[in-house]
């Protein structure tokens, strides 16, 4: 299938950051023309006032969390894991996850995303979702030193590296190795998980340094703080995904530059769960660090919408620091788009032969208007409603707001008996 954008403002993201009005054509999955008028057919023409940017890539989201939205609100993230969520995740089921993470990827395909890195039980299963629902994603086979309804922790490393070759040669999955955390992994479990990503030369992603509480725990158990158990046990490398480090120092904002690691910033999860600390941003990016954004799970955000991440990612900073300039609206551009594209191997642009993941934005819409700096209104005025077309690998996942490839009302019909399932409750719906 090909697709025409006429007439379109394309954020191209490109080394300038380029900005102009230009037709772009799709074809074979790749950008295959960008200029003034593109003279051939297509199998489909998408017209209108819109902007074209390079898809959104989400580093850190938990995906079957959807079904738990709403569910133990306004508690401190400790409280919130060990009497609501992780109880609750003892009694999941393939199909219950396989629910949940459709109506996850169908909340990101309609605003935006075109490329996930996931972390959760059941990842197999994810994984299959994912690709039959054609999102480009980064699974992570999530280990843990307790039992969970999937498995038994013991069987979790060779259930990986069963995971990792079933995955590794496909096109739109690649498979990650996921170990929960330095608090819920001990020394030798986050040594076996880093081996088995250097074997496998495939990415490793953990959270870190995420409450002051995680901090302290971690010192009094091991003697060292989250990022330097990291580091010991061999999995800290240029394919090291960190999420949230919102209490990290300064000489750890210079260890993860120095490692090439990433770091996955989720403001509006770490600000509903008060974690406290702030992700330093701005000393990141100083030290050249890779920082990213991400959604974390529906559970504690509570939507999947990147663009509304963007907008807090610049926002929280201004504040924080009393400055308005320590982040700009093009940073957080980059840091949700190219940055994270870049880190994962991924085409970064919408430019001519690069992959065709594509957001389109509509910009006939109260909210955008009037248009005088399109980084500006992308970041501080989007919103995942204004997305219109969503494209993966130069296929329409979302197509002028209708799904070609899955039934959207079954998905969400599905969802919420899922979630009925799962969750002992008032049902409203």
């Amino acid at each position: 299938m090909s697709i025409l954008i006429r007439d379109a403002l394309v954020l191209t993201q490109d080394a300038e950051r380029s900005i102009a009005c230009k037709d772009v054509f799709i074809e074979d999955g790749r950008i295959a023309e960008i200029s003034s008028r593109v003279p051939v057919e297509a199998s489909y023409v998408i017209t209108g006032r819109n902007l074209v940017m390079p898809g959104l890539v989400n580093t850190h989201t938990h995906l079957p969390m959807t079904l738990m939205r709403g569910y133990g609100d306004d508690l401190p993230l400790e409280q919130w894991l060990t009497q609501k969520i992780w109880p609750v995740e003892q009694r999941l089921t393939a199909d219950l996850v396989a629910a949940g993470a459709r109506l996850a990827l169908l909340e990101m395909v309609a605003s935006g995303t075109t490329c996930v890195a996931d972390m959760y039980f059941f990842e197999d299963t994810i994984a299959r979702i994912c690709r039959e629902m054609g999102m480009r994603a980064f699974p992570g086979f999530s280990i843990i030193d307790f039992d969970t309804a999937e498995m038994a922790a013991e069987e979790m490393i060779p259930a990986c590296e069963a995971f990792l070759r079933q995955w590794r040669r496909d096109d739109l999955i690649s498979p990650v190795v996921a170990p929960h955390s330095t608090y819920s992994c001990s020394p030798e479990t986050l040594s076996a998980a880093a081996e088995l990503a250097r074997r496998y030369d495939v990415y490793l992603h953990t959270h870190c340094s995420e409450t002051r509480q995680e901090v302290y725990e971690v010192v009094e158990r091991y003697g060292c703080r989250p990022l330097e158990q990291v580091e010991k046990t061999g999995a800290l490398s240029d394919k090291t995904i960190l999420a949230h480090c919102g209490w990290i120092t300064k000489e750890e904002v210079r260890t993860i530059a120095r490692a090439g690691a990433c770091v996955s910033h989720n403001p509006v999860s770490n600000m509903k769960l008060a974690t406290g600390g702030y992700t330093p941003l701005p000393e990141l990016l100083a030290a050249g660090a890779t920082v990213t954004l991400g959604t974390d799970g529906a559970a504690s955000n509570n939507t999947l919408d990147l663009l509304e991440s963007m907008k807090y990612a610049a926002l929280i900073h201004k504040h924080h620091r009393w400055d308005a300039t320590v982040v700009s609206a093009q940073q957080v551009l980059d840091m949700a788009t190219v940055n994270a594209a870049r880190f994962l191997g991924l085409s970064a642009t919408v430019t001519e032969g690069a992959a065709a993941d594509l957001a389109v934005i509509d910009l006939d819409a109260p909210g955008l208007l009037p248009l005088h700096d399109p980084v500006s209104q992308v970041v501080y005025a989007a919103q995942g409603g204004h997305v219109s077309s969503t494209i993966i690998n130069g296929k329409p996942v979302m197509l002028e707001r209708a799904f070609p490839l899955f039934d959207a009302q079954a998905v969400m019909d599905h969802a919420r008996q899922a979630a009925h399932q799962l969750v002992d409750g008032q049902r409203y719906f």
